[in-house]
């Protein structure tokens, strides 16, 4: 008999203004107490910060204890906080919700909005927005955008649900089709396909392409092509970080203003005057559930007249 699966135990700190608490499970070392191990593992926050938060009983244990600053260090426990943020600079740019029922919500992400929370990303980031807009404490991205990208992206709103639709993913039985602006590319019969052997790259945010057996896979269309910049239409068969950025690189016609490809640009902090010109168009799967055809379509658009 197969063992049951147990259902994973709730956070023992609730959502707060949409912001999951993070955990962190104890290492090996000999620290004196909790507030010792916080302040050496976290030196952007203070001792008297760290105080503060136990006082408002915001470090727990797994089991929900609050912990104190002299509460005892212990190797392999687990223990939740909330992470902040001094200062966060707004994102002015708005999601738009395109589809909502009691398992999935469909979003059409706008350029520059993080997926998740990540170093100076925190409430600017559509995971939080979304938990704290609709008050779904369980939701979760089922795939993932770049933050330079726009466009449709799904989240799984029930965890009941939520790997029969990470399923279609993991199996390739989802149809993603994106439209980006870069250079003409000449000499070309359209569409065709473009492969390669995609690897981690330097430094670490970047992808490469090195000799081998291929692993990444993006079919290349062209829409329209006026004057210095074309409008594609691209569809990846494989899911690999940064596929098309780097496809489209390889090809001599980097994505217009991609600041990865081909070579790695300083950091615009919170510049947003010039987005990455990709936008992920569609997508559109058989619902696992009822059987349906999803399909969804982004409101957004590429102005090829701005760079022809």
């Amino acid at each position: 008999m197969t063992p049951r699966k147990e259902a994973p135990r709730p956070a023992p700190l609730p959502v707060r203004d949409g912001v999951a608490p993070s955990y962190l499970w104890l290492p090996e070392g000999g620290w004196a107490d909790m507030l010792s191990f916080l302040v050496e593992r976290f030196p952007l926050v203070t001792k008297a910060e760290w105080g503060e938060r136990m006082a408002r009983g915001e470090v727990v244990s797994g089991d929900g204890v609050a912990l104190q600053p002299g509460s005892q260090f212990r190797r392999g426990m687990r223990i939740f906080y909330y992470r902040e943020l001094e200062r966060e600079t707004p994102i002015p740019f708005e999601e738009r919700i395109l589809f909502q029922d009691e398992h999935l919500v469909v979003v059409d992400k706008p350029h520059f909005l993080p997926m998740i929370p990540s170093g100076r990303f925190l409430r600017e980031t559509l995971l939080v927005r979304l938990k704290k807009k609709l008050a779904l404490d369980d939701l979760s991205p089922i795939h993932r955008l770049d933050r330079e990208t726009a466009g449709v992206v799904v989240f799984s709103s029930r965890q009941a649900s939520r790997g029969a639709y990470q399923s279609l993913f993991q199996r390739r039985e989802v149809s993603k089709v994106y439209e980006a602006l870069a250079a003409p590319l000449a000499g070309r019969d359209y569409p065709f396909v473009h492969r390669s052997r995609m690897v981690e790259g330097e430094p670490f945010f970047r992808m490469r392409e090195v000799a081998g057996e291929a692993n990444s896979e993006t079919e290349v269309d062209v829409i329209e092509a006026r004057g210095a910049a074309a409008l594609y239409r691209l569809r990846p068969h494989t899911g690999r970080k940064h596929q098309l950025r780097v496809h489209m690189a390889a090809l001599g016609v980097p994505i217009i203003n991609d600041a990865f490809y081909p070579v790695a640009l300083p950091c615009k902090e919170d510049d947003v005057s010039a987005p990455l010109q990709l936008l992920a168009r569609a997508i559109s799967f058989t619902d696992p559930l009822t059987g349906e055809l999803r399909q969804f379509e982004s409101g957004r658009t590429l102005d090829l007249d701005a760079f022809a």
